[in-house]
């Protein structure tokens, strides 16, 4: 299977290596509002710094968060919803982020 060009980018990946660096804050938050800027991932303008290949733009621009179970509790207690509601929770969420980011877009113009 190795020699099946399906399998060529898994292989790759497999060989990849992750390195994480302890920098200041500072540094970090310049990484980060920087990538923003330029609608990439932090870890692009980090490979664009180094002189390394990276993607133009994000492939699939999201924001992630991990939940407990707690978290749920807590998010269904604040929409009124039962815990195990998920998909709604998701959707209350997502709405609550929408509406953040349009009232910080709003408010720094």
């Amino acid at each position: 299977m190795a020699n099946k060009p399906d399998w060529s980018k898994e292989e790759q990946a497999v060989q990849a290596v992750q390195m994480a660096f302890d920098l200041s804050n500072d540094i970090q938050r310049a990484f980060r509002v920087s990538a923003a800027i330029q609608n990439m991932s932090t870890s692009d303008m980090v490979r664009k710094v180094l002189e390394l290949p990276y993607q133009k733009t994000r492939a699939r621009p999201r924001l992630t968060i991990t939940l407990k179970d707690e978290d749920f509790e807590l998010l269904a207690r604040k929409y009124g919803l039962g815990p195990q509601d998920r998909a709604t929770i998701r959707q209350r969420v997502s709405e609550d982020l929408q509406v953040f980011a349009r009232n910080y877009l709003t408010e720094s113009e």
